[in-house]
């Protein structure tokens, strides 16, 4: 961190869950005001993200950088600050990313004597790590990340001019602990320095804690630019204003407090005495900051989803009741989310034009938002139109994404009520943000689309049906996110007598990782039918996924079966075992000999291992998602499908199929998807 001028840092690594990096260490930063960023999905568009599967560094110089490459993250921190992402690599494995973040250049990229010194950083320490894992110890975090405190800085502050002060100055350091109090706050504090020294700032003054002044905490720390904003003294019962300044430096932040005049606006939660944590307005409080509906926008990838968040977040936050999205379509507004409203009281303006008198289009066509206190203002300024309710409160919002009108959104609240000018803005905040997840989730329906398209076209439409061997194959999309992903199986006739036996996964889901899992079948099937041995198939296999450079990984499982004789050579690459079913009944996990995923190490090798399958006997190849389920072992997801293929009948092989698949089938959180492929001996 210091090396390359920063202020802060940390690493993420790679957890227990497939898929999840977790930061394990944070240093200049306080832990818990940054408590959303713990957690990192590999799949998620962010910067350590996509650190971590493209094996390439991420530099963002400025906000504008970042905003322009990750808009989600600016969303959930908008701040001016630098930030720098360098994969943890060795040896071909990955271990998780380093990160640190310094001062915002702006128009002036990170150098290469600082891209240099943080590269090196990464090599020591997956060095380190690789030594770790070698050793036995598994290098995965689990747990909440470790706040390591940068040295001290020292201060030599002469104290009796900052007592001269009437302004209470309190120095904390990096994690927000104080280190230095004048007299002025001893006062504020009431109590001495001894008392305070090495509290956090927000438990030592309670007050600073509040969920609205959480945006100003966070901003500080994350960049170099001073805030200023004002604050209450408590709330129960309310106490005095206070003018708060914060000024950050590499080291610390320095607070100033001293008194402030009440501002001409408020949040609700710092006027009504009572508003404590957990309460309705401490929640309007909270959401008074984008970042927290944002944060939850950016995981909903669906039109309804995006609705779903705001219905559950943005009114309970606002004290509505009444919620109504209206998408933009070829001039016409339609109808895609309604909740709180009577019974088919809106589908009289579904399809409206932009033409219409209403201020649903009006909103949009003018790109100002309308608020009306009461029922009466809006029948007074729309003489005519059709109320749901004599008594209320209404908000119609433009949803405009970078320029580009998107609908329209309608809040109704059951009571008469004013909408301040602070309230107005953060309101009209809000609707872009929720344009820009609408826009997204229309994108990602397109690309859905087409991803389906593909998976349809790229899976076999029919198994061949051979003499001695009987197979069946399924295939379920998750139920999360893009609904198709890069998991694939395959039967294929070598043209010497023998069968092939395919089943692989392509990390990440969508267009690419479909479009992936088409260029791996056909590789695959390219190497089976010119003759080549299992480890050839799959040595060839990997090296093509390298020289293609998608920036993914596939695991893969390759059987080739003699009909005739039973026997069989097996490689795998990452892969989940396969299960083997004897005629007796009796079922086992096969221990196969693997190598590393495809696409990592170019001088990967598969060994092969042999195996025999009596006449009678069933062997299921299967993907992750058939076993792994969030929070529980994958051991015990493939022990409970091993179970299941034991008790099955072995005939006929469809049942089998079904009933294996039937339980994932049925599972409305479906993560991931799934691929199975049952392969029977016949007489």
């Amino acid at each position: 961190m210091a090396a390359v001028g920063g202020y802060a840092g940390g690493v993420y690594l790679r957890s227990g869950t497939e898929g999840l990096l977790r930061m394990a260490v944070l240093t200049g930063l306080p832990g818990p005001l940054f408590r959303p960023w713990w957690r990192m999905h590999v799949n998620r568009p962010y910067p350590v993200a996509e650190a971590y599967r493209s094996g390439q560094a991420v530099h963002l110089a400025d906000a504008d950088s970042a905003m322009r490459r990750f808009p989600q993250l600016m969303a959930g921190l908008p701040f001016p600050f630098a930030s720098l992402y360098e994969p943890v690599t060795a040896d071909g494995r990955r271990f998780g990313v380093l990160l640190a973040l310094r001062t915002a250049t702006p128009g002036v990229p990170v150098g290469a004597a600082d891209r240099e010194r943080l590269r090196e950083a990464a090599d020591r320490l997956a060095q380190e790590l690789a030594a770790l894992e070698a050793a036995g110890d598994p290098v995965v975090w689990d747990g909440d990340p470790v706040s390591v405190r940068p040295p001290p800085a020292g201060h030599e502050e002469p104290r009796k001019a900052v007592d001269r002060l009437p302004q209470a100055l309190i120095s904390v350091d990096r994690e927000g602990r104080i280190d230095f109090v004048n007299s002025a706050a001893e006062d504020l504090l009431g109590r001495g320095a001894p008392e305070v020294l090495g509290q956090v700032a927000w438990e030592a003054l309670p007050w600073l804690g509040h969920p609205a002044y959480e945006d100003h905490l966070r901003a500080v720390f994350m960049s170099t630019e001073p805030v200023h904003f004002a604050a209450r003294r408590g709330w129960n019962p309310p106490g005095d204003w206070l003018s708060v300044g914060l000024y950050p430096g590499p080291d610390g932040v320095t607070l100033t407090i001293g008194a402030a005049e009440k501002p001409a606006y408020a949040p609700a939660s710092m006027v009504r005495p009572g508003a404590g944590l957990g309460s309705p307005a401490d929640r309007a409080s909270a959401l008074y900051r984008p970042v927290a509906l944002a944060i939850a926008l950016t995981e909903a990838v669906t039109a309804r989803q995006v609705s779903a968040v705001v219905t559950e977040e943005l009114l309970p936050a606002f004290g509505g009741r009444q919620l109504a999205i209206y998408l933009l379509n070829e001039r016409h507004l339609h109808l895609a989310w309604e909740t709180g409203f009577p019974a088919g009281f809106l589908t009289r303006f579904d399809g409206v034009g932009l033409d219409a008198r209403l201020p649903g289009v009006e909103t949009l066509t003018s790109g100002r938002p309308l608020f009306f206190e009461s029922m009466q203002h809006l029948a007074a300024a729309y003489p005519g139109i059709p109320l749901d309710a004599d008594v209320g409160a209404r908000a119609f919002l433009p949803l405009i994404a970078s320029g580009r009108p998107v609908g329209s959104c309608i809040l109704g609240f059951d009571a008469p009520r004013g909408f301040s000018p602070e309230e107005r803005t953060v309101l009209t905040a809000l609707a872009g943000l929720i344009a820009q997840a609408l826009e997204r989730a229309r994108r990602y329906d397109s690309e859905a689309a087409l991803a389906r398209g593909l998976q349809a076209a790229l899976l076999p439409h029919r198994l061949p049906v051979l003499d001695h061997v009987e197979t069946v194959g399924r295939y379920l999309p998750g139920t999360q996110g893009m609904d198709v992903g890069g998991d694939w199986y395959d039967v294929i006739e070598t043209g010497a007598g023998l069968l092939a036996l395919v089943i692989g996964d392509v990390q990440g889901h969508g267009v690419a990782a479909a479009a992936t899992m088409g260029q791996l079948r056909s590789a695959v099937r390219a190497f089976a039918l010119s003759g080549s041995t299992p480890e050839e198939v799959m040595s060839g296999t990997n090296q093509l996924l390298i020289d293609l450079d998608p920036g993914q990984f596939a695991s893969c499982c390759y059987v080739l079966l003699d009909p005739v004789t039973g026997g069989a050579r097996a490689v795998r690459a990452g892969h989940p075992q396969p299960l083997l079913r004897h005629p007796d009944g009796r079922t086992e996990v096969l221990e196969l000999a693997g190598g590393v995923v495809l696409g990592i190490d170019p001088e990967a090798s598969y060994p092969v291992t042999e195996l025999r399958l009596a006449t009678g006997s069933v062997l299921a190849l299967y993907t992750d998602g058939l076993v792994e389920k969030p929070g529980t072992d994958i051991d015990a997801g493939v022990e409970g499908l091993r179970l299941s293929l034991a008790a099955a009948r072995p005939s006929p092989l469809t049942e089998t199929a079904d009933r294996l698949i039937g339980e994932a089938g049925n599972t409305a959180d479906r993560p991931d998807d799934i691929a199975l492929l049952l392969a029977s001996r016949t007489p």
